[in-house]
């Protein structure tokens, strides 16, 4: 029997918002916009490296690896982590982020000619009626901005990446006004940005396809559209994958959820929800370790419920679905029992469903435990471990589960 005859899917009752075959490029912000957490330690240059070789691994697209302008620590890790990727001939194209300013341009000019590759600049700047109200910008004011800042980028041989803050609260004249204008000096690709997590997926969808349908189409020319959003009301991926649906060819997300306030689209489950999508293929066996490194690196935690790569991800001791997924593995299908009690099968991630003993838990918890520990499972053993495991206000370690195995051993 095939996986599609244990489950009926009402994901695909109707057809997907994503036709199958669409092209989802990722581009990584742990690294530069990631980093903005107030709670973040900025990792060492090493510490980059071994994350930038993750990231490689897993198949992303492109990473932002700085923002070289903010001052001289800055420029030696992003130069380093360029360096990195042009003498490892890695796979992983590199951009920056710099204001719409020379200051913040010319020293990704820099690097690039250090490093002899070409690097992305994502110029940004703010775009929405709110923020040139507190800021006293006009529009012809950023459209002067954007077209000095776009066209000095490309002058000096670097691929343009424009970006408008806040394009989410923006409105449509000025969207058109201003993209129009980075486009006419030269971006290839534009950037939209829900800076405040303001969006619904809705919201995300109506704001792409307005953007494909009024600037980029009219243009003439050929123009990756970005996604860029925060995850303030919980729904950077439902968001992004709106805007996927709506035309967006690239979804900026950062490891963890890192990020401004509560963080950007979260790179794992993004990478996570295409694979199980079908929109992309490769091995994700690392995608743990990855989220682990930047935890360890930023010094920031993972939650214990986090899906997929947190601890519990995959743990059970409640003895109803511990019962069904012994009974999966009884079968000798692996598939099967990753999907008995789980919507994400753990072997696509390199990672193992886990039975516990607990307070909810059944003999059959019992039993497989001892069955995997190659312990005999004789009625006194299973008897004290499970007695004591029912006045336990908690899941019992390896450990305790031991020194009950030795004390019933020892009656």
């Amino acid at each position: 029997m095939q996986q599609d005859e244990w489950i009926y899917d009402w994901n695909a009752a109707t057809p997907p918002a994503i036709p199958p075959g669409t092209r989802v490029l990722m581009n990584d912000e742990t690294l530069r916009d990631g980093l903005q957490n107030p709670s973040v330690v900025d990792p060492s240059i090493e510490e980059k490296i071994e994350i930038l070789h993750l990231m490689e691994s897993l198949g992303i697209d492109s990473v932002n690896i700085g923002l070289p302008g903010a001052g001289s620590r800055a420029f030696r890790h992003t130069e380093a982590l360029a360096r990195e990727i042009a003498t490892q001939r890695m796979k992983i194209k590199p951009n920056c982020a710099a204001r719409t300013h020379e200051n913040d341009i010319r020293p990704i000019v820099e690097i690039s000619q250090m490093v002899g590759m070409a690097i992305e600049a994502a110029t940004f700047l703010g775009s929405s009626p709110i923020r040139r109200l507190v800021e006293d910008w006009t529009v012809e004011h950023l459209e002067r901005t954007t077209e000095k800042a776009v066209r000095f980028a490309v002058q000096n041989g670097l691929p343009s990446m424009y970006v408008t803050e806040d394009t989410m609260r923006t409105d449509p004249d000025t969207v058109k006004r201003l993209y129009s204008t980075a486009i006419r000096n030269g971006a290839r690709a534009i950037v939209l940005c829900d800076t405040v997590g303001h969006a619904t997926p809705s919201g995300a969808f109506n704001l792409v396809k307005f953007t494909i349908d009024e600037v980029v189409r009219p243009s003439g020319e050929k123009i990756r559209v970005d996604w860029h959003g925060h995850n303030d009301r919980g729904l950077a991926i439902a968001n992004s994958l709106a805007a996927v649906a709506g035309g967006a060819h690239q979804v900026h997300a950062a490891a963890n959820a890192l990020g401004e306030r509560v963080g950007n689209t979260p790179m794992e489950l993004m990478l996570v929800n295409l694979r199980l999508m079908g929109l992309i293929h490769q091995d994700l066996s690392r995608l743990k370790e990855y989220c682990e490194k930047v935890s360890t690196a930023t010094h920031t935690m993972i939650p214990l419920n986090y899906p997929v790569v947190g601890h519990d991800a995959f743990r059970t001791a409640t003895g109803v679905h511990a019962a069904a997924l012994i009974k999966a593995f009884r079968k000798n299908d692996l598939a099967l029992a990753n999907a008995v009690y789980s919507g994400v099968p753990a072997h696509l991630f390199g990672l193992d469903q886990v039975i516990e003993i607990g307070p909810m838990s059944g003999k059959s918890n019992v039993l497989f435990w001892l069955e995997k520990h190659r312990i005999p499972a004789d009625d006194a053993t299973v008897a004290r471990i499970f007695d004591a495991a029912k006045q336990s206000p908690r899941v019992l370690s390896d450990a305790e589960v031991l020194a009950l195995c030795t004390e019933a051993a020892e009656k």
